[in-house]
């Protein structure tokens, strides 16, 4: 049965009294069984929305429930257990002197056993293909390397949710890919909730729902696929399509109907052939 994980009810947040609103009266639900992304321009409060979630940050006016539990000052500890973030910068979050040491941090500051602990840190890292590193330096990685040893350090403590909040902005696309593709393999393999915060659209193409973030409200809430057919209204706030999508809106301007509007490339190619073949 598919239970509500994650609600904000009529949330407002500004970070000082004399500072405008960051969040306007927010509210949205995010159920177990979904993998949402948070997108929205620089400023629109995607981020904000996270820290919120992990109790980083409360909320001025409104309330956040995560599984069942009221964020505030008294259960943050509690929401924690249930919630892991992986950050922009990776090197933020290492402590560890090797990626074992790292990935143990973790645990050991949750009391867990020894030899569960030795089978978390070799099961995580392999999730992300990070097992042959085990004894390598932090910093001695690149950065989508480093980015997938910070995911494995949050599977390790087995959360509810993983947010991962930028986790690829300071990548180059050959780690963004990397990312990418871990994240996709931990979606299909651990039973978690995943919480993309991004203002990449390229990045929520495999998410259940998009949630978009405006000056501080829910501009909208749909799924990707429909999201990518409103490219001129995202235009309006900042943001843009795809290519694939670009490509495929252009030709329906231009009376050139495909099937359904294309995600990425491999469907904007299958998309044009079947096209091809029905004229």
């Amino acid at each position: 049965m598919n239970q509500t994980q994650i609600e904000f009810r009529n949330v407002s947040f500004r970070y000082a009294d004399d500072q405008p609103w960051v969040l306007k009266d927010v509210s949205f639900t995010i159920r177990s069984d979904q993998s949402v992304a948070i997108i929205g321009h620089n400023g629109s409060g995607k981020s904000t929305i996270a820290k919120l979630i992990n109790g980083l940050l409360f909320p001025d006016e409104g309330e956040i429930i995560v599984h069942g539990t009221s964020v505030n000052e008294n259960t943050i500890w509690d929401v924690r257990k249930k919630v892991g973030m992986v950050f922009q910068n990776p090197d933020n979050q290492f402590v560890g002197t090797t990626v074992r040491d790292d990935v143990a941090f973790g645990l050991e500051n949750r009391g867990i056993e020894r030899i569960d602990m030795i089978q978390r840190i070799d099961s995580s890292l392999a999730a992300v293909r990070m097992k042959d590193y085990l004894l390598h330096e932090p910093h001695r990685l690149s950065g989508g390397q480093k980015q997938r040893v910070a995911i494995a350090g949050v599977l390790a403590i087995r959360p509810d949710v993983i947010i991962l909040d930028e986790a690829t902005a300071m990548l180059d696309p050959k780690g963004r890919q990397e990312i990418l593709t871990t994240v996709n393999e931990v979606k299909q393999n651990h039973p978690l909730n995943l919480i993309t915060i991004t203002h990449d659209l390229n990045e929520i193409i495999s998410a259940d729902r998009v949630i978009v973030m405006n000056d501080g409200e829910v501009w909208l809430e749909t799924k990707p696929r429909d999201l990518f057919t409103k490219e001129e209204a995202l235009q309006s706030i900042g943001l843009d399509v795809p290519f694939s999508a670009k490509l495929a809106n252009e030709l329906k301007r231009l009376n050139i109907e495909l099937e359904r509007t294309p995600l990425d490339q491999k469907e904007l190619l299958d998309a044009l052939w079947t096209y091809h073949l029905k004229t």
